[in-house]
């Protein structure tokens, strides 16, 4: 496969996951200031902190109230990480390589990104009509998903978009995970409060784990649900699963089994960065402190990222 398609198809799948997420940031985000009690201010500058979008955000805005850091992550074409920018770029990834997706791919994205730009242009991007919106974007996401598990077929092109979705799914919930760590810094007396609880509760809606997680345990505490979404190799979410699945793809695209060791950089990367998350168990993660765990794991997983572009994307690399 010539490194360009892969690339894009990589690229494709890393922008539409992105968007899915910033649409759950917002939503769940959005629920959250509607239950906080009357005396505790609304948080939003903490999902500029988590995302790392703070420093481009005060180029343009003065203060993070609800209305700019929604217009910014959503709607605002100049945060190249905002929704209709990630859904923009994913579109025009896949026009550029039409002929190596299928034709529903195709129109699922355009239909989305269109249905996405018209509610930005004709002005219904206002708060009454927010949580409609990103509804439809999250659905829009998990259909493009349908889609592609239903119509492509599980070659080299498929394991591509495989890496860049499962990549960039696993930065995203610990961003998620890190939001909490924001929206009560500095207030340590806040931890263990119906607040904190509350806070809780929401990081697991965003990444639709609330059920999932009820179902495996009867209290919901902080370790375990740092367990769940961190540690759990089965929920499609966790951090654990989504490094695995990526490892896997990686192994598949150079078809080397996965039982014989690495054979690229790429391979190297991720799988020490996998056999270290599977090793490592709970009370570690609160020890060395959970901020520090997940920046370092963010970190990592940037590096991974890295070592698969220059392995398979970099213009160095020899088109096949």
């Amino acid at each position: 496969m010539l490194s360009r398609v892969a690339n894009s198809i990589y690229w494709m799948n890393r922008y539409i996951e992105r968007a899915d997420n910033y649409s759950r940031f917002m939503s769940v985000n959005f629920n959250l200031a509607l239950d906080l009690p009357p005396n505790v201010d609304e948080q939003w500058e903490p999902l500029l902190i988590a995302t790392a979008d703070n420093y481009l955000f005060y180029n343009y805005y003065q203060e993070p109230t609800r209305e700019n850091v929604i217009n910014f992550m959503t709607f605002d074409k100049r945060n190249p990480n905002s929704i209709v920018s990630c859904l923009n770029n994913a579109r025009e990834n896949a026009r550029t390589i039409r002929e190596s997706i299928s034709k529903e791919m195709w129109e699922n994205i355009n239909e989305l990104y269109l249905r996405v730009r018209d509610s930005t242009t004709k002005g219904q991007s206002n708060l009454n009509r927010l949580q409609d919106f990103l509804n439809d974007v999250k659905n829009g996401c998990q259909h493009y998903y349908g889609v592609i598990d239903c119509t492509i077929t599980r070659n080299e092109a498929w394991h591509f978009g495989r890496v860049g979705r499962f990549l960039e799914r696993a930065d995203k919930t610990s961003r998620f995970l890190d939001v909490k760590y924001f929206t009560l810094l500095p207030d340590a007396d806040a931890v263990g409060s119906t607040l904190d609880l509350m806070i809780w509760t929401a990081v697991l809606k965003s990444v639709s784990a609330y059920n999932m997680y009820r179902q495996q345990y009867k209290m919901i505490s902080s370790s375990t649900i740092v367990e769940f979404l961190i540690l759990d190799k089965f929920f499609p979410r966790s951090v654990a699963h989504c490094i695995r699945q990526a490892e896997l793809s990686l192994y598949e695209i150079s078809g080397n089994p996965i039982t014989s060791g690495f054979k690229n950089e790429a391979e190297k990367s991720l799988s020490k960065l996998r056999s270290e998350i599977e090793f490592t168990e709970t009370s570690e993660l609160f020890k060395t402190g959970l901020h520090q765990y997940l920046d370092k794991f963010q970190i990592r997983n940037n590096e991974a990222a890295k070592a698969v572009y220059e392995t398979y994307f970099s213009l160095k690399t020899v088109e096949a």
